[in-house]
């Protein structure tokens, strides 16, 4: 089994991982507290909602499984080599478990405030359905062979799938509104922290092993992390340049989502 060479790059690790986890897992109040202080979801787009929540359940599957059987992990030193070092951390599995239930408390909070006209797409129902019943076909095809570290790794790609489209309901709704109004920025800065300093935590692991296969051999989190700070850097583009917070972007978005027309003089 491998150990590190070096203390203070195995202290570096545990840093850099655990400033990701709490990045990461306080990204989620910002938004929630924005919902509470407004009783209202408006400008929150569901979609990305569920889509999230089943990226968050796929990576959990992931994490839990990688990190606590050992029947996984001697599949994965199998394939991967017996000197490598298990990708998956404590604070992996501390996230995607908040993860799961943060967003499901938001989807919550959908229920019980103001959501306006805003509803699921029948896109992203179709998307949730079948990317869950491809799972399932997936674990029976896995359970004869005891394919194991392959059937995570299935779960491993659906949380990057997901990762990559759902983020891309909120950018178009950001767009058809010009207006971040009712989307937190807190979440966004937080989120971006939480993906530099996780690929931080992976270089010190592969700098200290000499070896890159931490990145490759666990993949999804290295798209994950990629992913997620190409959308956040939009994101930050969105509100900052292209539709600063002001009361004119404010009061036209409100209407919009009202269903209502905003009139000529807030056109201009």
């Amino acid at each position: 089994m491998a150990s590190w060479n070096s203390t203070p790059l195995e202290v570096a690790y545990q840093v850099l991982g655990w400033i990701a986890f709490l990045s990461w897992s306080f990204s989620f109040y910002p938004q929630v507290i924005l919902n509470y202080r407004r009783k209202s979801v408006v400008g929150l787009n569901f979609d990305f909602l569920v889509l999230n929540l089943t990226k968050h359940s796929s990576y959990l599957i992931y994490n839990v499984s990688l990190f606590f059987s050992p029947v996984v992990q001697k599949q994965y030193r199998h394939k991967y080599g017996d000197k490598e070092m298990i990708p998956v951390a404590a604070n992996d599995v501390a996230f995607s478990t908040h993860a799961v239930l943060l967003t499901a408390f938001t989807l919550f909070q959908v229920i019980i405030y103001e959501r306006g006209n805003q509803k699921v797409s029948k896109i992203c129902t179709a998307i949730t359905v079948g990317v869950w019943l491809s799972a399932i076909v997936c674990v029976f095809v896995a359970i004869p062979k005891h394919s194991w570290l392959w059937i995570i790794t299935v779960f491993s790609t659906i949380q990057v799938i997901m990762t990559v489209i759902k983020y891309i309901p909120q950018v178009v709704m950001n767009f058809r509104r010009k207006s971040t109004q009712g989307w937190s920025i807190g979440n966004i800065l937080l989120d971006l922290l939480g993906g530099m300093t996780n690929y931080g935590q992976m270089a010190m692991q592969s700098i200290d092993q000499g070896s890159w296969v931490n990145f490759y051999g666990n993949i999804g989190k290295t798209l994950l992390s990629l992913a997620s700070i190409f959308f956040d850097l939009l994101f930050i583009f969105q509100h900052y340049v292209l539709y600063p917070s002001n009361s004119k972007n404010t009061k036209i978005a409100s209407k919009v989502d009202a269903g209502t027309q905003p009139s000529q003089s807030e056109n201009v």
